[in-house]
């Protein structure tokens, strides 16, 4: 594996690999088993891997945790190399954005609702930053995990508006055997607030299995018993709950029953703030999201 600094030098050194199909899995480091399953698909169906490691500066608002987002590159490279990327891109924050960027890509719609609607900015800053890596790398398939729904959908809106010569590969959730989704964020929850995160997934696995009986009768009672079951635990502090359709993220029709559905939630605990998903098809089964 080479590790590559700077765009020229990335260019250059996949210009030889042009012949065969390019993945590019695209990451803020700390890499965990989510990352490197990714990578592990990308080997599967590519012929050179590429990630980035970067820490985007424009998708953190205001009092985020963008200075104590953590960071380990030597132990990211290691993983990297194990999992067997070809190219690690690991750019610089000048590198990136040598001057004060003026121009960003905005996603309507898809952005409005759930992390969209609590974090504004964000997305004009996760497109603006995918945008520039796909122009950098210039890869056939990007892979991209479910936990963070909401980011595939709009990255999928904007490939599709912008004609991206790209396919995006959603990839499942991977989860600790516990069945916390695997987060960078995880680090920092403290032990009291790690056991009460649970709570995030077993409300999700029971969402499923009442949905399969047919339990629910609109989608804000499932909204409701989403927020009521999350609420049990002390320390939660939900940012947002919602069923929606998927992947345009609008609110449910009359005939909501044969819409695929997202129930997707954020929840704070502590300082620490989560996001886990389930989607549900319209047939009242549970899609292949999971893993």
């Amino acid at each position: 594996m080479k590790t590559i600094e700077t765009i020229h030098e990335l260019r250059t050194a996949l210009k030889s690999r042009r012949q065969g199909t390019i993945g590019f899995v695209p990451t803020m480091g700390y890499l965990h088993q989510g990352h490197l399953s990714l990578v592990e698909r990308a080997k599967q169906e590519c012929d050179t891997v590429v990630m980035s490691i970067f820490v985007n500066p424009l998708q953190f608002g205001p009092g985020e945790d963008l200075d104590r987002y953590p960071r380990d590159l030597k132990r990211d490279q290691a993983l990297a190399e194990a999992a067997g990327v070809d190219f690690l891109f690991h750019p610089s924050v000048s590198e990136m954005y040598p001057t004060e960027p003026l121009t960003q890509v905005h996603v309507e719609k898809v952005t409005e609702r759930l992390c969209g609607a609590s974090r504004p900015g964000h997305f004009a800053g996760v497109a603006t930053v995918v945008t520039k890596l796909f122009h950098i790398v210039a890869p056939d398939r990007a892979y991209f995990g479910m936990k963070d729904a909401q980011q595939v959908a709009v990255i999928e809106q904007m490939v599709h508006d912008l004609h991206f010569p790209v396919t995006i590969v959603p990839c499942p959730t991977v989860r600790e055997p516990d069945g916390l989704a695997l987060s960078s964020r995880n680090v920092y929850l403290s032990p009291e607030e790690r056991e009460q995160a649970l709570v995030i997934n077993r409300t999700l696995r029971e969402v499923e299995q009442k949905w399969t009986q047919g339990h629910f009768t609109s989608a804000d009672e499932l909204a409701q018993f989403v927020r009521e079951r999350i609420q049990t635990a002390p320390l939660a502090d939900i940012d947002y709950a919602e069923v929606l359709t998927y992947p345009r993220l609008e609110k449910p029709s009359a005939a909501w029953k044969e819409q695929r559905l997202i129930v997707a939630v954020a929840v704070r605990f502590g300082k620490t703030r989560l996001i886990d998903n389930v989607l549900l098809d319209g047939r009242g089964e549970k899609s292949c999201s999971e893993q």
